[in-house]
């Protein structure tokens, strides 16, 4: 882990540090424990934002990590049929192969650092498996998916898909070159990353080499959230410990820092971390489900249209 990397950091662009007289380090105000599940088919999860008031959060919904696990032959698993409506997915797949299709007809395939922006909007019904191939081979899988809520506004806008290869995602170092950070949509320090996105928001998959420590700015009205995909290190100016499946929520400031541990734990040579801020939308959300609306009839009419058949029909099997 994970797919992108880099042989020396130091030739990428780099993210200033930010001088501490004309900048606040945002404060680590929690730091919660994912607990594990199962999705879909069977395969294993971890719940980021479980346990975190949706003030802190919005406008994100939730946070899986799905994997990291070698599946042996015959074990890959998906996800069934379903709807979506009012929000965006993004998936990103940190290793591994997945392939999406939905009922208008839509899709792709994504892997090894590749991700799949996929906007509901007014809905559809959609489908995330392995390819046949990874089925009977088995091999390593590994990734995030995020829901970004839609404002109220854009709720009901036509279905739109973004495929973002590996390739296209903004590559980043910090000064010393101890991290690299993988932009894939936003602004973090003067560079943009490739997503499209209706609500603004940043998005980065750091990793950090031990005992570096990285201090990137951060919008002052974007709220901030840290994940642990992998390793040990410590948040905020503090310093507070996290590990691997813990998230970070810090409070108020126009920057961020995190550290990895000058001894990697057994399983990272690295601190692996998902940075993750928006826009909160202050609107009223309803979420149940695969629906995320405004008000609860708005939420009723979603799975009325669903059982109408209104969000599409299961397309025939290809052969």
């Amino acid at each position: 882990m994970p797919a992108v990397t880099v042989d020396n950091p130091l030739h990428l662009p780099r993210v200033p540090r930010p001088p501490a007289e004309r900048h606040t380090l945002r404060p680590a105000l929690t730091v919660v424990t994912a607990p594990a599940g199962f999705e879909g088919e069977g395969f294993p999860v971890r719940r980021a934002f479980t346990g975190i008031d949706y003030r802190h959060l919005d406008p994100f919904i939730l946070m899986d990590q799905m994997g990291e696990v070698d599946y042996a032959p015959g074990e890959p698993k998906g996800t069934p049929w379903h709807p979506h409506r009012g929000f965006e997915t993004v998936t990103y797949l940190i290793d591994g192969t997945f392939v999406h299709r939905d009922s208008e007809g839509g899709g792709g395939t994504i892997r090894d650092g590749d991700t799949q922006w996929m906007t509901a909007g007014s809905g559809l019904l959609h489908i995330e498996a392995p390819p046949e191939s990874l089925v009977m081979s088995g091999g390593l899988f590994h990734g995030v998916q995020l829901w970004v809520n839609l404002p109220a506004a854009d709720k009901m806008t036509a279905p739109r898909y973004q495929d973002i290869a590996g390739s296209q995602v903004r590559l980043l170092t910090t000064e010393d070159g101890g991290a690299l950070l993988r932009l894939i949509a936003g602004d973090l320090g003067g560079h943009r990353g490739p997503g499209v996105t209706h609500t603004p928001i940043t998005l980065v998959h750091a990793t950090v080499s031990a005992g570096a420590e990285i201090a990137v700015p951060w919008r002052e009205d974007f709220n901030a959230l840290a994940y642990v995909l992998a390793g040990r290190g410590t948040v905020g100016p503090d310093r507070r410990p996290v590990h691997t499946g813990q998230t970070t929520v810090f409070g108020p400031g126009d920057a961020l820092t995190l550290r990895a541990d000058d001894r990697p734990d057994s399983r990272s040579a690295s601190l692996e971390v998902v940075l993750l801020g928006g826009l909160p939308l202050r609107e009223p959300m309803t979420h149940y489900g695969p629906f995320v609306m405004n008000t609860h009839a708005e939420l009723a009419q979603a799975f009325d249209d669903f059982q109408a058949g209104r969000l599409g029909r299961i397309p025939p099997t290809r052969p």
